[in-house]
């Protein structure tokens, strides 16, 4: 369990401090707009309303006790900027900010984020491959190079194990897993007969990936 904060409750803040409370960790949120904070009240830790940009309300709220800091409010490149620098003036360990733009992104990291997150952009590349795909159910790029789907098992690939496809060397993917009924089994044994009924977790780059996710 981790400490919290997420600043900006838009549509993206809301629904990750959401989130964040419901896998168990302690979360505060802090928004200018009263009827969003008093929303959301009840399914978080704390709520506050208060201006982020203003130094000495961040003061008063203590960030540099939280593991991490969600700037949320990239409707707003200014105050996202004033809020991310404030945050690591103020001590705060780990800041990570919103964003939709690569210039912004560069701006934001420059001047002290720890990381950016591009969530508009990550949905659409995800819903992309998702629904481009014969067999992808799921796509998730871990870096620009390297990703993990979720596919479907190639029709080729149904009463055979790992060992006989020489996946890693025919494919140059790895399973890591499967899931039945999302019930999800890491791969350990590559002797598993691939029924065909169950969803195939495969990591590897993201060229390989798309490249296996077109067999029939």
């Amino acid at each position: 369990m981790k400490s919290m904060m997420v600043i900006g409750l838009g549509r993206f803040g809301t629904h990750l401090a959401i989130k964040l409370a419901e896998l168990g960790n302690e979360v505060m949120v802090v928004d200018t707009d009263e009827e969003s904070v008093d929303k959301i009240a009840h399914l978080v830790t704390k709520a506050q309303i208060g201006d982020c940009k203003d130094e000495e309300v961040l003061r008063s709220l203590g960030v540099s006790n939280f593991d991490i800091c969600f700037v949320c409010i990239s409707e707003n490149f200014q105050s996202s900027l004033e809020i991310t620098s404030l945050l690591k003036d103020l001590g705060a360990p780990y800041v990570i900010s919103k964003t939709d733009r690569d210039i912004h992104a560069k701006f934001l990291l420059k001047i002290g984020a720890d990381d950016v997150v591009y969530p508009e952009r990550d949905m659409a590349q995800r819903t992309a491959v998702k629904y481009s795909s014969k067999l992808a159910l799921d796509y998730i790029e871990l870096t620009d190079e390297y990703a993990i789907s979720e596919i479907l098992v190639p029709v080729g690939w149904k009463e055979k194990t790992i060992t006989e496809l020489s996946v890693r060397s025919v494919y140059n993917v790895n399973v890591i897993g499967f899931k039945i009924n999302s019930h999800v089994t890491p791969m350990i044994d590559a002797g598993y007969t691939f029924t065909g009924e169950e969803h195939i977790l495969i990591a590897g780059s993201k060229k390989d990936i798309l490249r296996l996710m077109e067999k029939k």
